[in-house]
């Protein structure tokens, strides 16, 4: 069951967010394979691990691109001469397309495949010119200006 809910007052009254608004609209129709984990490490380290069962590393495919991870998997066809009389499948290996949303700054690490878990590193590196940093008022350091004028 998915509620509905009307952005457009929100979406009136601010600049900026309209990437926000996209994701809350399409977040409630998302399917639900492969299952996956999101997990904060650390302050700024963050893990996807995506359950994978089947899958080898050259059938699954990770992309960033700007403020988008799209994990894809696809098994690659049976060769000539392999066949598989299978009595019961329970092992979901259907192709699958899964795609996180990441907040700027934020950038892929490292991949690892073990165990049937595809586990993706997250790090969020804000560049220091976007750090907060502090200011001096009415410091004795002359101005740019004065500076040139005493020279």
């Amino acid at each position: 069951m998915r509620n509905s809910f009307d952005w457009t007052p929100y979406r009136r009254s601010t600049v900026g967010f309209d990437r926000l608004f996209d994701f809350l609209e399409s977040s409630g129709s998302a399917e639900n394979y492969p299952p996956f984990d999101i997990e904060k490490v650390a302050d700024d380290h963050f893990r996807i691990t995506v359950a994978v069962a089947g899958f080898k590393s050259d059938e699954i495919d990770i992309t960033a691109q700007q403020n988008m991870l799209t994990v894809s998997g696809r098994k690659a066809p049976a060769k000539d001469g392999e066949t598989r009389q299978l009595l019961y499948s329970g092992i979901a290996t259907r192709a699958f397309e899964r795609r996180f949303q990441l907040a700027d700054f934020v950038r892929v690490d490292r991949a690892d495949l073990a165990d049937g878990l595809l586990i993706i590193d997250l790090v969020r590196e804000v560049p220091e010119a976007m750090k907060p940093h502090k200011i001096a008022i009415g410091g004795t350091q002359p101005t740019a200006i004065e500076a040139k004028k005493a020279a």
